[in-house]
């Protein structure tokens, strides 16, 4: 079964069983409080999350990882990355999959899907879906929801020589995947009437939840703020701050506290340094980390990491694909650069990631070679080719 196909058959199942269906009150009655229907479809849906684990490639000491270039400037920094591994001599093969996002078929996001499924790991740009057709699902989300990757970690922190608003922001954002606004499941019940479901599901908070907070343990972290909206919506926004609550509860070393998505955006603008780590469902997270990277300097910087119990996507943190700086050599390539060394630290590979780290460090902060993004005047590959150089002084290189 195709990727589209089991995406498609949870759908009817969660519509089937959606508020007022004839399916749900047959299982369940006419009640809605208290259903075991509900539970069990519950239980289906974490079910239907598993994910098949296959064995991870690897020849002759070398990590073979899918490279999902994507749109816009996408194919410029997965070059930019390629060049840099090369030069530093990175154990990594890349196993390119390229994704037409014109096309009405779903065979290429079918084949990176094997593709990130047998390697274990994928760097990606963003993909863009720009068919309109009904049965063409969302590339970026498609590709989450196959491969269970339920979470979601940008890690916003400051760079020192880089203009921003605000100076020394350490934040940690933890960012429901999987579920939330970006279920896809929208349908036109009369013409002129559009009603988009937003799920969330018991088990997928409880995940989520437990995994921010052990993140925050294992990371000396001391706050969780989890970021909602239960005031509007109370049943789903409740749900999510309820269940991160009861999970707080076994981590009393962790100090917990909740912010509504409206307030926490105008309080990340007035006082980010009040925030440690921030756990919030899927649409918020795109909003907060978006809001976060225009403090710290801009959307070109930061990389975003996505995770499930078997396989790791990394790409840049804000999930922009840059269209508009496509082949103009301006684009910033330090957000996918960054991603890259993210990977790296994933893949055990740390050596390498502390050199990329350092050169990317001191390339932004010591030499200040700013694309315009960040109001400088470098080209693209002039930040690359300044942190080659640095690479220089700690790689030894092959040759004749």
């Amino acid at each position: 079964m195709s990727a589209v196909s089991r995406i498609s058959v949870q759908k009817c199942l969660q519509n089937a069983l959606a508020p007022n269906s004839a399916l749900k009150t047959l299982l369940c009655g006419s009640s809605t409080n208290g259903c075991e229907g509900q539970k069990r479809w519950a239980s289906a849906a974490t079910a239907t999350s598993k994910v098949k684990m296959y064995p991870k490639a690897r020849y002759g000491g070398r990590s073979t990882v899918t490279l999902l270039p994507g749109g816009g400037i996408g194919p410029e920094l997965a070059g930019y990355v390629k060049e840099i591994f090369n030069y530093a001599g990175v154990p990594v093969l890349f196993e390119e999959v390229k994704i037409d996002q014109e096309s009405d078929s779903n065979e290429d996001l079918d084949n990176a899907i094997i593709s990130v499924r047998r390697n274990g790991v994928a760097l990606k740009g963003n993909i863009e879906t720009r068919s309109s057709a009904p049965g063409v699902v969302s590339r970026n989300v498609a590709l989450r929801n196959e491969l269970d990757l339920f979470v979601n970690v940008v890690h916003c922190y400051s760079f020192p020589g880089v203009p921003a608003r605000h100076k020394d922001v350490d934040i940690f954002i933890i960012r429901q995947n999987t579920e939330g606004e970006y279920s896809m499941q929208e349908h036109e019940s009369v013409p002129g009437v559009v009603e988009s479901l937003k799920v969330i599901t018991r088990p997928h908070v409880e995940r989520l939840a437990r995994y921010a907070f052990e993140f925050a343990l294992k990371n000396g972290r001391k706050k969780v703020t989890v970021v909602h909206k239960a005031n509007i919506m109370k049943a789903a926004d409740g749900l999510f701050l309820n269940v991160s609550k009861e999970v707080a509860k076994q981590y009393p070393d962790i100090k917990v506290n909740d912010m509504i998505i409206d307030n926490c955006c105008m309080q990340l603008v007035s006082n980010p340094h009040q925030f440690d780590v921030m756990l919030m469902p899927n649409l918020y997270g795109t909003i907060v980390s978006n809001v976060v990277c225009g403090l710290i300097g801009g959307a070109g910087l930061l990389a975003g990491a996505n995770y499930g119990d078997h396989y790791a996507v990394f790409e840049p943190g804000t999930r922009n694909s840059g269209t508009m700086l496509a082949g103009k050599n301006l684009a910033n390539p330090i957000s996918m650069i960054n991603a890259s060394a993210d990977m790296l630290e994933h893949l055990k590979l740390n050596h390498h990631a502390i050199l990329l780290r350092d050169a990317i460090r001191k390339t932004i902060c010591e030499d200040r070679i700013h694309t315009p993004d960040l109001g400088g005047n470098a080209t693209s590959t002039q930040v690359v080719e300044n942190v080659l150089q640095h690479l220089a002084k700690n790689v030894r290189v092959c040759g004749p």
